[in-house]
């Protein structure tokens, strides 16, 4: 089998979920030239790779975040905004209880998305690959070329901060909840 054939096999084994993974994090037509790069890019490099170092999918995984790394400082202005739209939401003075817990949501959504945008770029790289492109901590240390004990104290921190902003939005519900049953009283 020659390097085309190994190529062809590799896209259509590894294309899709590498495209949702990027497409998470940027936008679709970002994602399509990221794949289309990373994969330029391993052809390329096809005699850099080492299978006792990393799997493919992992070394595709890792040429893929390094690129999407170029586009972090646009990722976290985006994921501002997004964050800020949300607050900017007029509301009106009677709502039922399902609008209500739509709007509730969509705070909730914003306030997790201006956390992963403040999140140091390590971290949300780390976090992400674990989370979207289902790599384990050993895959993502190979892949960064970091120690598996620095991936696993980034996941650790990460997840901490979003834990912490979830709780924040739960107590902050209830305060809301309780207050509202003292009017009625």
């Amino acid at each position: 089998m020659g390097y085309a054939d190994e190529l062809g096999e590799l896209y259509d084994s590894h294309a899709r979920t590498l495209h949702r993974y990027l497409a998470m994090r940027v936008d679709p037509q970002v994602a399509d030239d990221l794949v289309a790069e990373a994969f330029l890019t391993a052809w390329e490099r096809r005699a850099d790779f080492d299978s006792s170092r990393a799997s493919l999918k992992a070394w595709l995984y890792g040429i893929a975040t390094n690129m999407l790394r170029q586009h972090v400082r646009s990722e976290g202005r985006r994921l501002r905004a997004l964050a800020r739209d949300h607050g900017r939401r007029v509301v009106g003075d009677r709502l039922d209880e399902r609008t209500a817990a739509v709007i509730d949501a969509e705070t909730v959504v914003g306030d997790l998305a201006d956390t992963l945008a403040e999140l140091r770029p390590e971290e949300r790289d780390v976090l992400l690959l674990v989370a979207w492109a289902d790599l384990s901590p050993a895959e993502v240390a190979e892949v960064t070329d970091i120690p598996v004990a620095t991936v696993r104290t980034r996941l650790f921190r990460a997840r901490a901060k979003l834990r912490a902003q979830i709780k924040g939005a739960q107590i902050k519900g209830q305060q809301i909840e309780g207050q509202e049953g003292d009017d009625d009283a």
